[in-house]
């Protein structure tokens, strides 16, 4: 599409082949599984296509959603949100992958572009939940983010890993998610927009030039992949039991927490009538809970939940 197309209508269309893209590499990595699409249409305006894979060979879930959709914000999401008027678009693509192996960690990435009135904003980011950390794996998935940052701007990195430390973090757990990545929102929304609502540091002057936001937007999209299928690649062959198993869904009730609790796309969506199914993709397909559970002193559970607790400075290490 021409570069006088509409921002949106641009957006729109880098989500459409990015989840192409994603899709086809997954299924080529698992080998068996393979994505069912439910193409949907929004009775207040747009649509999507959910493409889901259940019970591949290294996936037990594997879910990507692509979204654009329009209409009228309801009064709580039109406080809640920068920009004027009530009328929104929001296009995007959000996915998360769980695993068959406890060795092998789950991993979430969201990247979309959002309008009200006259502004527009951008968002996204991706992060890691390993349920046994390999400090090497944590590196190579924070140095590949970094590098896809500094070809923007040398300060979004740290300033999205500490936005992303503080906001994938259980508060009611006093403990982060996973080893974290990068996460930003509003970029670009202007600062009369976002009173009240302003990210952790001191913007950067590429956040009044939507074409380098949506540059960036696109960098760190494409970095998905090349910053997790070799962790996979490394990690698939590693031996695992019920051990390790019952772990992994402990570890994916923390997981399922903070999406219902304080995640802002759960949020968004199940507050601007969006469609359910395509929301709550992101759950695990089995979960369990333990009353008072806590991993036995020096035990491998034990020192994963230490690295991750620790919210190191993973691309320095």
């Amino acid at each position: 599409m021409s570069e006088a197309a509409p921002l949106g209508d641009r957006a729109r269309d880098y989500f459409l082949g990015l989840q192409d893209r994603i899709c086809a590499a997954v299924e080529a990595l698992d080998g068996a599984g393979k994505f069912h699409e439910d193409a949907w249409k929004r009775p207040g305006g747009g649509g999507g296509r959910t493409r889901v894979m259940a019970g591949g060979a290294l996936f037990e879930k594997a879910g990507i959603g692509f979204s654009d959709v329009h209409g009228e914000l309801r009064p709580e999401m039109a406080r809640a949100l920068p920009g004027e008027g009530v009328a929104f678009r929001a296009a995007g693509v959000s996915l998360i992958f769980h695993p068959r192996s406890p060795r092998v960690p789950t991993v979430h990435a969201n990247v979309r572009h959002i309008q009200r009135g006259g502004h527009s904003w951008f968002g996204g980011g991706t992060d890691l939940t390993p349920h046994y950390v390999v400090p090497a794996d944590a590196t190579h998935f924070h140095r590949t983010l970094r590098a896809a940052c500094d070809r923007h701007d040398r300060g979004f990195y740290p300033r999205f890993k500490r936005w992303c430390d503080e906001y994938f973090f259980l508060p009611h757990r006093n403990e982060p998610r996973g080893v974290g990545g990068i996460f930003f929102d509003y970029l670009g929304a202007g600062a009369e927009a976002t009173a009240g609502q302003p990210p952790p540091e001191a913007s950067s002057p590429r956040e009044g030039d939507p074409e380098a936001l949506f540059a960036f937007l696109r960098a760190v999209g494409d970095a998905v992949l090349e910053a997790y299928l070799p962790i996979v690649e490394r990690r698939r062959h590693d031996a695992w039991g019920e051990r390790e198993r019952n772990w992994q869904l402990l570890r994916r009730g923390r997981y399922v927490e903070f999406n219902l609790l304080y995640d802002r796309g759960t949020v968004f969506g199940l507050r601007t009538d969006g469609r359910v199914e395509s929301i709550l993709m992101s759950m695990p397909p089995e979960v369990r809970w333990a009353y008072a559970h806590a991993p036995e002193p020096g035990s491998a559970e034990a020192e994963s939940l230490a690295a991750i607790c620790a919210r190191r400075d993973w691309a320095s290490d």
